[in-house]
């Protein structure tokens, strides 16, 4: 057992030499000194937002769980956040993650992969991001870059800025700062009507099918995470699958490059691609569009 101190905080730290990525050689030590590097970068990212935690205290060949609920056992000074699900899920005090401690001290606990919430504490009512999630049919990549540029200019078109990540996973995702004035089922609306619309003008490659086997072949605008609690992985969490890979955000003009994919970041080489890039994201809110603009602009290209 050893301790870290961040300013006021103590995490304790355990078994920091076990394996967590076989496959791969990554300690829980290199979890933990990841994070703890890629706070700077990350916690604008998931400032003051609800999480869902995806552990593996194990490592990734072992059954991992996703948690919900913050641990009794957790610090006091790891906030929670207590919100209504409704119906048998009721009350949940989830994490809340707003210093370099908290990433620390999740990292510890085999927490590989961090995911948020669309909306912050505050407003945890109303989402301040709608997200498009792309994966590849049939691992085909060229389409999800295909279809994630057209999203990205129907977005530009409606007057938002949308924003680009790797998702660590499969595919990819596109996301528009929103300020917090509506609903998420408002805004999950306003996205499936953009989904819809670009599946009409595109109907042999795009599709809003949710049956896998009615999608032949197409790529499916998945638009469902903008509902009320639902989550997305958070910028620059390491993915609990082989090689570590990291979900990382993207300038446009990177979706450009050929040797793109979903995992193309990772453990080994993300702190290389941050000490010689600026984060993309890193001025995301303030070009945060209102959600009725959206809407009226919508109405107007009917």
């Amino acid at each position: 057992m050893t301790t870290q101190t961040y300013g006021k905080y103590t995490v304790e730290l355990s078994h920091l030499d076990k394996i967590l990525f076989p496959d791969d050689g990554f300690t829980k030590g290199d979890l933990v000194g990841y994070y703890d590097k890629i706070a700077d970068a990350m916690l604008p990212h998931l400032r003051d937002r609800p999480l869902t935690l995806h552990r593996f205290p194990d490592g990734i060949d072992s059954s991992g769980f996703f948690q919900q609920s913050r641990a009794d056992y957790f610090p006091d000074w790891l906030p929670g956040m207590a919100i209504d699900h409704g119906g048998d899920t009721g009350v949940v005090e989830h994490v809340i993650a707003n210093n370099r401690a908290s990433l620390v001290y999740l990292a510890n606990q085999g927490a590989i992969t961090l995911h948020r919430w669309l909306s912050r504490q505050a407003v945890s009512a109303c989402p301040n991001l709608m997200i498009f999630d792309l994966d590849p049919p049939e691992g085909n990549f060229e389409l999800v870059r295909e279809g994630t540029e057209w999203i990205g200019q129907a977005m530009r078109d409606l007057g938002a800025t949308p924003h680009v990540m790797t998702t660590g996973s499969k595919g990819l995702h596109v996301i528009a700062p929103l300020r917090p004035e509506a609903s998420f089922d408002e805004v999950r609306g306003l996205a499936q009507k953009l989904a819809d619309r670009l599946a009409d003008q595109h109907p042999e490659k795009l599709t809003t099918e949710q049956r896998i086997n009615k999608r032949r072949g197409r790529l499916y605008l998945d638009v469902l995470r903008n509902a009320f609690g639902q989550t997305a992985v958070a910028p620059y969490s390491v993915r609990a699958k082989p090689g570590a890979p990291v979900a990382t955000p993207l300038d446009w003009s990177e979706l450009g490059d050929r040797n793109l994919h979903a995992q193309r970041y990772n453990l080994g080489n993300i702190r290389q691609r941050l000490a010689n890039k600026r984060d993309p994201w890193t001025d995301l809110h303030r070009h945060a569009v209102k959600p009725a603009t959206l809407a009226r602009a919508l109405d107007r290209s009917d």
